[in-house]
């Protein structure tokens, strides 16, 4: 099962975000995310955090349609995106998809992007969608899909990354360690419509770019 998050970053490309849901994907809201989602016509099985920023018909266009409210006070440890997808995990997904998770706050993008290393993620395939850009974690090994062009970036995260190799890559890594905080790993390029990425230790963060246009 498929969990797609609406998150309450920016929120450009409705269409583009419409496009990618499937009808079987179990839908989940972060607080002001739910105006998001509303806005494609799409109602949330769960609403994650306190719902301030709801005015009353959407409160009451979610609860006429059952949609599972998990309440949560405006002050606590976990932002509400942390919880949702513990929430996520919980309901066994295998792939999670998160949209609007960047843009505005610099510190709310860099937490966002850092929760995709929580343990509880381990195993699942969880991306962050934004436009042309997709972002998830690598702690083993990825396939890469896109297009010969497509710009494909890798940071270490938590420490360095030690034995990193790749396929169908631009500018080949043999088993080579990305010490953190350096940016070797960015702008590299697929040179056919896959390649491939490992670590033998540590963790990536993966940024593909698909180029449409080349």
């Amino acid at each position: 099962m498929r969990a797609v998050i609406f998150v309450n970053g920016q929120f450009q490309d409705r269409e583009i975000a419409r496009s990618r849901l499937r009808n079987d994907d179990y839908i989940i809201a972060v607080n002001g995310g739910t105006h998001h989602a509303l806005s494609i016509g799409v109602i949330p099985h769960a609403i994650i955090g306190d719902l301030d920023s709801l005015d009353f018909q959407e409160e009451t266009m979610i609860r006429a349609a059952s949609a599972r409210i998990l309440r949560f006070p405006s002050r606590k440890d976990e932002t509400d995106l942390e919880l949702a997808l513990h929430h996520a995990a919980e309901q066994q997904a295998d792939s999670i998809l998160l949209l609007a998770a960047l843009g505005g706050r610099l510190d709310q993008t860099l937490g966002n992007l850092m929760l995709l290393t929580l343990p509880c993620l381990q195993g699942i395939d969880a991306r962050i969608q934004e436009g042309a850009q997709t972002a998830f974690l690598i702690r083993d090994r990825a396939a890469i899909h896109g297009r010969t062009g497509d710009t494909v970036s890798i940071l270490p995260v938590g420490g360095d990354a030690v034995g990193v190799s790749n396929e169908g890559l631009e500018w080949p890594l043999r088993r080579e360690t990305l010490p953190s905080g350096t940016t070797r790993g960015i702008s590299n390029v697929l040179i056919a419509n896959e390649g491939a990425i490992s670590v033998e230790r540590g963790m990536l963060l993966c940024v593909v770019t698909h180029h449409e246009d080349m």
